[in-house]
């Protein structure tokens, strides 16, 4: 299972008061910054005022067996991770999001969750910290699981507040905290393409897999690869950068890859499957190679078509460290959990997830990065510099700075019935990985082969 929880963002930032149900169900996604479809999401509440703490998201699981060992999981794990950032939460409120499938009513969704919604207020009150509110939003309504007054919560639920006309939207507005659609439309940008082009992409892997992969598996070859990869790359970032982006997500998506030649991305998406040559890449971190680079690495994930699906773990590992060094921490964390998905065992996705989830600064991997970039240019090396960072360094500095508030290793590994829950920062295939946003107020993983690079 994949496990989240974040720290308090800074004093400062605007307060907003939340009265009852109605509010609370309205701002959960301003929160979390897009719309948590097919989601349990626990937020931990401080103090008298009821302040907004570190929160944490996993998709529900499909079969009820495992709920319960699910709920006592979630609740220590956020409990456990606000404790060790400064306070023990007083309480918690937990939000069950998910629509209704077809055939069923939003109500049915409420009473079908509703054993799951108890699991999670049982495991939360034995270890001492009660849940506030529990709600159920399904199909633009919801419930309240501990609200017995039908004056507010009646039993046919209540409709969400229309968009943009609450307080919270308001007080988001004046912030400038958005909402990037819901998690379903956020991991579709990230998703191989279904269109006819796919087959001709395949087609372009299949070719530039023959070609390179000999290259790759010889020395001198691996390091003519990685420079081609880089300055392709390179060439590729700047046609985007030029390209003028117009429309909304899917206009701007569609236009991308139309940038993008299938020879292109096949040949780039195989070359960063080496380890080095991936690290280099994502020294395209910051200033005015952020933004194009994000959007070369969405565009190539969406070209790991068929059976070249696992190999997507590259570029939306790379994307996902873009969008957090970028401050965009949902997005990165929904790349990084789309990463996880396709190849639970890529460590340099875990260990992002990990960093981006414990609320470290990404100022610290920049640093490494840079480092190595100079390095590297005061050398006068253009290939892979493995005196800047020895076997791995790059992802030894993050592992290290993640392990200072790692959970304890019994938290792993245990069994859900027959299945067990996979180590922290993986995502099982059918449920969605752990992620949030910081616990602020704002109302808003062998090296070797083509596969190297974990």
């Amino acid at each position: 299972m994949n496990k989240h929880h974040e720290t308090t963002g800074p004093a400062e930032e605007q307060q907003i008061t939340l009265r009852g149900p109605a509010e609370l169900a309205d701002a959960l996604p301003y929160m979390m910054g897009f719309h948590p479809n097919d989601s349990i999401v626990l937020v931990a509440v401080h103090g008298k005022r009821g302040r907004f703490g570190g929160r944490l998201r996993l998709g529900i699981p499909s079969s009820p067996r495992e709920w319960s060992p699910v709920a006592e999981q979630l609740a220590e794990c956020l409990i456990e991770g606000s404790e060790r950032r400064g306070s023990r939460p007083d309480g918690i409120v937990v939000f069950l999001c998910q629509d209704p499938a077809e055939g069923e009513t939003s109500r049915r969704v409420m009473e079908r969750l509703r054993p799951l919604a108890q699991g999670l207020r049982t495991a939360c009150g034995t270890l001492e910290v009660p849940v506030y509110e529990a709600l159920c939003i399904s199909d633009s309504r919801f419930w309240s699981y501990c609200c017995p007054d039908a004056r507010c919560c009646p039993p046919e639920g209540s409709a969400l507040a229309l968009p943009g006309t609450s307080v919270m939207a308001a007080a988001a507005a004046y912030a400038g905290v958005q909402v990037r659609g819901s998690l379903r439309e956020m991991e579709g940008r990230l998703a191989p393409l279904t269109t006819a082009a796919a087959a001709g992409q395949e087609k372009a892997l299949d070719t530039a897999g023959a070609t390179l992969t000999p290259r790759i598996l010889d020395e001198e070859g691996r390091e003519q690869v990685a420079a081609e990869t880089l300055a392709l790359a390179r060439r590729l970032m700047k046609r985007i950068a030029e390209s003028p982006r117009s429309g909304g997500w899917a206009e701007s998506d569609v236009a991308d890859d139309r940038l993008v030649h299938h020879d292109e991305a096949a040949a780039v998406i195989l070359g960063i499957q080496d380890r080095d040559t991936r690290d280099r890449a994502a020294e395209w971190m910051e200033g005015p190679d952020a933004g194009p680079a994000l959007r070369l690495w969405r565009a190539l994930a969406r070209r790991c078509v068929g059976p070249y699906c696992e190999h997507s773990a590259a570029p939306l590992t790379l994307a996902g460290w873009v969008a957090w060094s970028s401050g965009d921490e949902p997005g990165a964390r929904v790349a990084l959990g789309r990463a996880l998905q396709v190849d639970p065992d890529y460590v340099f996705a875990r260990l992002l997830h990990e960093a981006c989830n414990q609320g470290l600064d990404p100022e610290t991997l920049r640093s490494c990065l840079r480092a190595a970039g100079s390095s590297r240019a005061s050398s006068g090396s253009g290939g892979p510099d493995k005196g800047a960072r020895g076997d791995g360094g790059l992802r030894v500095d993050v592992r290290r700075k993640a392990a200072r508030s790692r959970p304890r290793a019994k938290r792993l590994g245990r069994p859900l019935g027959k299945k067990a829950v996979p180590p922290v920062g993986t995502r099982p295939a059918k449920a969605a990985s752990a992620d949030g946003v910081r616990g602020s107020r704002r109302s808003g993983s062998g090296e070797g082969g083509t596969r190297s690079g974990r």
